[in-house]
């Protein structure tokens, strides 16, 4: 590839093939493709809806259900290649996606989205990438009327929309560009499935390394390790710390799912807190775990950092030197301590925070040390590659969208 520019920087992106010098033509959407208002005449029942990462995708495989209306009869009837516009604004998408129909022969979706087809039917794969670009963006953006939203649904004029501006270079360096990004694609896809099977691994893993609900004995066992485990109740491992001893000059910790309890500034967690109410915080220690449980989606979050946390939350530590903190870390996300939190938190509305004593209801598994730590150590090394694999797919994803701002022509102003 070749980094050029001309003076029409809007015409010529800043990395080309080689052997493509030519200005990018701009041409109104309606000259390269052709609307649709095909009905469903034929009562096809493959009801779809837009997805940001599988695209057009039939409601019954995404939602696991069908969210439309009985009588689908007045949709619109879409072919394999065909595009559709969502005009409703989302996370990461402020304008809307625009998506083909790449997984199915036919599909119908709502009269709400924009239809249409590609005029050259070779250019389908350097349109679905164009669009997903971004570049697109600014030009729906100038004909959207912002006071006329509705729930996220943008008011865009059908043929103002088909009069917006697009900048389409010759076919073979189209060809060029999509190949490419397709490609990138493809590597997204596997990594993302190899993550996905990562992650179903550690959780069936999970399953077996732990014993069942109402069973004492693991199905996995690492060997030199047998007998029943004993069951406590929480008071027995865990104390409650109220410990508000503190100058200011701690961390305000902020709890998450996924990277339990950290500093704020970490996060870029803005949320401002006045130096009277800090003065109430809580103090948390190394190697403290946190109740954040306001609904049966919480957890128990564990904390590397030492830090302040709110006085509504209860800071646990443990009583016990015989207790390891990365098994009790995972077992409080595993699905078996997540099922008997559920029947302790039966009558408490979502916003309530479970208290002490309830935690306290609740049996924990209290095996050896030494079988605690090789669960753990079994399972965080599992956590390790899921980490890394992961990073590896949004390394991927940050190369591809680096890419498409270099390979797509960018709007100057």
């Amino acid at each position: 590839m070749e980094n050029k520019q001309t003076e029409n920087t809007e015409l010529v992106p800043r990395l080309r093939f080689p052997g493509y010098t030519k200005e990018w033509e701009e041409k109104k959407l309606g000259d390269v493709f052709t609307r649709l208002t095909d009905r469903n005449i034929e009562d096809n029942k493959n009801v779809l809806t837009i997805s940001a990462q599988h695209g057009l995708i039939s409601q019954l495989d995404f939602f696991k259900k069908s969210v439309s209306a009985v009588d689908v009869t007045g949709y619109y009837l879409l072919h394999r290649g065909d595009f559709a516009y969502n005009k409703s604004s989302s996370q990461g998408k402020p304008v809307g996606a625009i998506k083909p129909l790449k997984l199915y022969d036919k599909g119908v979706v709502s009269t709400l989205y924009i239809c249409f087809r590609c005029i050259d039917s070779n250019a389908i794969e350097f349109w679905e990438q164009y669009f997903d670009a971004g570049i697109f963006d600014k030009e729906i953006m100038a004909i959207a009327q912002e006071g006329a939203r509705n729930h996220g649904l943008l008011n865009v004029p059908t043929n103002d929309f088909f009069g917006l501006v697009v900048k389409i270079p010759e076919p073979a360096e189209q060809q060029k560009i999509a190949s490419c990004l397709s490609e990138l694609d493809n590597l997204i896809s596997a990594q993302g499935q190899k993550v996905e099977a990562l992650k179903a691994h550690k959780k069936g893993l999970m399953q077996q390394l732990f014993p069942q609900p109402g069973e004492t004995i693991p199905q996995l066992r690492f060997p030199g390790f047998e007998g029943e485990w004993d069951y406590v109740n929480g008071n027995e491992l865990f104390a409650p710390i109220s410990n508000k001893n503190h100058n200011s000059d701690l961390p305000i910790l902020a709890l998450t799912q996924d990277k339990g309890a950290v500093p704020r500034d970490l996060i870029n967690y803005n949320v401002i807190a006045s130096e009277r109410s800090v003065a109430g915080y809580k103090v948390v220690e190394v190697d403290d775990f946190i109740i954040s449980l306001r609904s049966f989606q919480g957890g128990i979050e564990y904390s590397r950092y030492k830090g302040l946390c709110s006085p509504a939350y209860i800071v646990l530590r443990k009583k016990m030197k015989d207790l390891s903190s990365d098994f009790y870390r995972i077992y409080f996300k595993s699905f078996n301590y997540i099922q008997e939190l559920n029947k302790n938190l039966e009558g408490i509305r979502d916003g309530k925070m479970i208290s002490y004593g309830q935690f306290s209801e609740i049996k924990l598994p209290y095996p050896s040390l030494a079988e605690q730590q090789k669960i753990a150590s079994c399972l965080s090394a599992l956590d390790d590659l899921i980490a890394s694999e992961s990073a590896k797919l949004d390394s991927l994803k940050d190369l591809k969208k680096g890419l498409m701002q270099q390979l797509f022509p960018q709007p100057t102003k």
